[in-house]
Protein backbone atom coordinates (compact mmCIF):
# COMPACT_ATOMS: atom_id res chain seq x y z
CA UNK A 1 0.00 0.00 0.00
CA UNK A 2 1.46 3.28 -0.68
CA UNK A 3 1.72 6.18 1.58
CA UNK A 4 -1.25 8.18 0.58
CA UNK A 5 -3.01 5.23 0.14
CA UNK A 6 -2.15 4.28 4.13
CA UNK A 7 -3.00 8.29 5.10
CA UNK A 8 -6.30 7.69 3.44
CA UNK A 9 -7.33 4.44 5.90
CA UNK A 10 -6.74 5.96 8.70
CA UNK A 11 -9.20 8.92 7.97
CA UNK A 12 -12.74 8.23 8.79
CA UNK A 13 -15.58 7.82 6.12
CA UNK A 14 -15.91 11.06 3.93
CA UNK A 15 -17.44 11.94 1.20
CA UNK A 16 -17.00 12.02 -2.58
CA UNK A 17 -14.55 15.34 -2.03
CA UNK A 18 -12.96 14.53 1.19
CA UNK A 19 -15.11 16.28 3.71
CA UNK A 20 -15.61 14.07 6.74
CA UNK A 21 -19.62 12.61 6.67
CA UNK A 22 -19.77 13.12 10.88
CA UNK A 23 -18.01 15.97 11.99
CA UNK A 24 -17.85 13.53 15.36
CA UNK A 25 -15.21 11.62 13.99
CA UNK A 26 -13.07 14.29 14.09
CA UNK A 27 -9.66 14.33 16.05
CA UNK A 28 -6.65 16.60 16.13
CA UNK A 29 -4.74 13.51 14.60
CA UNK A 30 -7.37 13.26 11.73
CA UNK A 31 -6.99 17.01 10.72
CA UNK A 32 -3.14 16.10 11.13
CA UNK A 33 -3.78 13.27 8.18
CA UNK A 34 -5.74 15.52 6.26
CA UNK A 35 -3.65 18.40 6.34
CA UNK A 36 -0.93 16.07 4.85
CA UNK A 37 -2.91 14.99 2.03
CA UNK A 38 -2.18 18.97 0.76
CA UNK A 39 0.80 18.74 2.19
CA UNK A 40 0.59 21.03 4.92
CA UNK A 41 2.39 20.96 8.23
CA UNK A 42 0.55 22.33 10.52
CA UNK A 43 1.33 25.34 12.58
CA UNK A 44 0.03 27.20 15.09
CA UNK A 45 -1.77 29.69 13.50
CA UNK A 46 -3.59 26.80 11.26
CA UNK A 47 -4.15 25.79 14.54
CA UNK A 48 -6.30 28.97 15.87
CA UNK A 49 -8.38 28.73 13.15
CA UNK A 50 -8.99 24.77 13.26
CA UNK A 51 -9.78 25.50 16.45
CA UNK A 52 -12.14 28.18 16.32
CA UNK A 53 -14.05 26.73 13.29
CA UNK A 54 -14.20 23.59 15.82
CA UNK A 55 -15.73 25.91 18.95
CA UNK A 56 -17.95 27.33 16.81
CA UNK A 57 -19.01 24.12 15.77
CA UNK A 58 -19.47 23.00 19.08
CA UNK A 59 -21.74 26.12 20.24
CA UNK A 60 -23.91 26.52 17.15
CA UNK A 61 -23.67 23.03 14.79
CA UNK A 62 -22.78 25.33 12.25
CA UNK A 63 -19.79 26.29 10.23
CA UNK A 64 -19.04 29.54 10.56
CA UNK A 65 -18.56 32.17 7.48
CA UNK A 66 -14.68 33.27 6.68
CA UNK A 67 -15.92 36.77 7.82
CA UNK A 68 -15.94 35.26 11.49
CA UNK A 69 -13.07 33.82 11.31
CA UNK A 70 -11.66 36.96 9.90
CA UNK A 71 -13.00 39.07 12.95
CA UNK A 72 -11.79 36.44 15.55
CA UNK A 73 -7.83 36.67 13.75
CA UNK A 74 -8.14 40.33 13.95
CA UNK A 75 -9.28 40.69 17.45
CA UNK A 76 -5.54 40.09 18.04
CA UNK A 77 -4.83 43.90 17.00
CA UNK A 78 -4.53 42.93 13.37
CA UNK A 79 -6.69 45.14 10.53
CA UNK A 80 -8.98 43.06 8.38
CA UNK A 81 -7.39 43.25 5.36
CA UNK A 82 -4.36 41.57 6.74
CA UNK A 83 -6.38 39.00 8.79
CA UNK A 84 -8.25 37.91 5.36
CA UNK A 85 -4.71 37.83 3.45
CA UNK A 86 -3.47 35.59 6.54
CA UNK A 87 -6.38 33.10 6.57
CA UNK A 88 -5.48 32.59 2.87
CA UNK A 89 -1.75 32.72 3.49
CA UNK A 90 -2.59 29.82 5.30
CA UNK A 91 -5.30 27.40 3.47
CA UNK A 92 -4.17 28.52 -0.06
CA UNK A 93 -7.22 26.01 -1.22
CA UNK A 94 -9.48 28.60 0.51
CA UNK A 95 -11.61 28.24 3.48
CA UNK A 96 -14.12 26.32 2.55
CA UNK A 97 -12.55 23.55 0.55
CA UNK A 98 -9.55 23.50 2.53
CA UNK A 99 -9.59 24.80 6.06
CA UNK A 100 -13.51 23.38 6.69
CA UNK A 101 -12.27 20.05 5.58
CA UNK A 102 -9.42 20.25 7.82
CA UNK A 103 -11.57 21.06 10.74
CA UNK A 104 -13.28 17.87 10.18
CA UNK A 105 -16.50 19.74 8.84
CA UNK A 106 -19.27 18.74 6.26
CA UNK A 107 -18.99 20.25 2.87
CA UNK A 108 -20.55 23.91 3.90
CA UNK A 109 -24.05 23.83 1.83
CA UNK A 110 -23.05 27.18 0.36
CA UNK A 111 -19.51 27.94 -0.29
CA UNK A 112 -19.85 31.60 -0.44
CA UNK A 113 -17.78 30.95 3.13
CA UNK A 114 -14.61 32.47 0.78
CA UNK A 115 -14.90 36.33 1.21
Amino acid sequence: MNRRAELASLIPERDNEGYLLDPANWSRAVAQLLAAEDGLALTPAHWQVIDFIRAWYDDTESVPEARRVIQHLAEGGRDKRAAKQALYDLFTHGYGQQACRIAGMRKPLKLMLDV
